[in-house]
């Protein structure tokens, strides 16, 4: 697994380097917005863990969005709760419906009861892992070169899984997760701590199985209050990123933390030891990179449902998030790095198409700035 990548470009971007223009991947790119993933999953039983737990199909769906759009990187396809899931809580996806625990973790027993799960059990994950990191290191049926993008690795924060195990699934108020932290922190804290362990252990055989950057997804940090989302969700992310592996085949590998709704506590996660903070739609790009300076890369920040306009509103307004965020440019700490991405994930109803104006417009736009910046030097 040590053949060139032809576009390197995303990893470069993350490590704050010099990119002939701004990579983009989207989260949850490959998804039910493509037809050709809802055709693998019917092949699947219609079964979101039938597909993420066969190699076979959930490399068929990793690579689908690559071939279609010329994305920057492709990201595993899997979901943020198979670490739980092994822990023995349960996990199930009914039709029409969220993820679902059957055995939420509520009380003291079931918190005491918690361990770093057996890595063996998420061996579908690991496999799928390698056996895409091959299908990108080899020449394609279409006549595509081997190398072409690298592979992200991810998985939830400690808190974000903490507010499904203690919920037993998604909530909109979430009441008891936040009681047990109020009420019972030492119980929340136990929680954290073994989930964290967990996190760091994941990833790290994600990255020894053949992922190239790992992102870790802090989806709820930003339901939390100020000092708690420090206390409970920030501090947990970085003993996360503290235990990672972050050198593979003589090269870095990137760590990317994103918290959705974190714009106010942007320069403390900028702290925490990751490579690149994502932010999400509400956060002004300039202003970000402003507070952050050349100590992480960025990555966004598209609001997702701008998809939904016509193609040329997609690129215009791709066009505006790449004008705020501005040219890269050389510092005293490095290059300014910015990876483009959305504020969150790509809607399941979005149309395909409007996916290649915004890609399209992504890179021609980027290398527009870039020669400008160089035209001005």
């Amino acid at each position: 697994m040590t053949a060139p990548l032809i576009n390197d470009s995303f990893l470069r971007a993350c490590l704050r380097q010099p990119t002939p223009h701004t990579p983009v991947w989207l989260m949850r790119q490959a998804g039910r917005y493509l037809p050709e993933y809802r055709a693998t999953r019917e092949k699947a039983g219609n079964s979101f863990m039938g597909l993420a737990t066969n190699v076979q199909y959930a490399t068929e769906v990793t690579l689908q969005p690559l071939d279609r759009f010329p994305l920057d990187a492709a990201i595993l396809f899997s979901d943020i709760l198979t670490v739980p899931d092994a822990m023995g809580l349960g996990l199930s996806f009914g039709a029409g419906e969220g993820p679902r625990f059957a055995h939420p973790v509520r009380d003291e027993a079931a918190v005491g009861a918690l361990r770093v799960p057996d890595m063996q059990r998420l061996r579908y994950v690991f496999d799928a892992v390698a056996s895409i990191r091959r299908a990108l290191l080899t020449r394609d049926a279409q006549g595509r070169e081997a190398g072409r993008v690298p592979l992200i690795g991810f998985a939830g924060s400690p808190w974000t899984l903490a507010c499904y195990m203690v919920e037993g699934g998604s909530s909109s108020d979430y009441r008891l997760v936040k009681t047990m932290l109020y009420a019972r922190p030492d119980l929340m804290h136990r929680i954290l701590q073994v989930n964290a362990d967990a996190v760091s252990v994941y990833l790290n055989t994600q990255i020894e199985s053949g992922a190239q950057a790992v992102m870790i997804f802090d989806s709820w940090g930003g339901v939390l209050a100020d000092g708690a989302f420090q206390r409970f969700s920030l501090d947990y992310t970085r003993r996360v990123v503290a235990g990672l592996k972050r050198e593979k085949e003589g090269r870095r590998i990137p760590v990317i933390v994103f918290t959705k709704g974190g714009g106010l506590w942007l320069e403390a996660i900028a702290g925490c030891g990751a490579d690149v903070v994502g932010v999400d739609w509400t956060v002004d790009l300039a202003q970000a990179r402003a507070r952050v300076g050349q100590r992480v890369a960025l990555q966004g920040n598209l609001d997702p449902m701008v998809l939904f306009a016509p193609p040329e509103v997609v690129a215009r307004e791709a066009q505006a998030v790449l004008d705020r965020f501005g040219p890269p440019q050389r510092g005293d700490g490095g290059w300014e790095g910015h990876v483009f991405n959305l504020g969150h994930g790509i809607n399941q109803h979005t149309p395909p198409e409007h996916v290649s104006a915004l890609v399209e417009a992504v890179h021609a736009h980027s290398r527009v700035l870039r020669q400008q910046r160089a035209s001005e030097s």
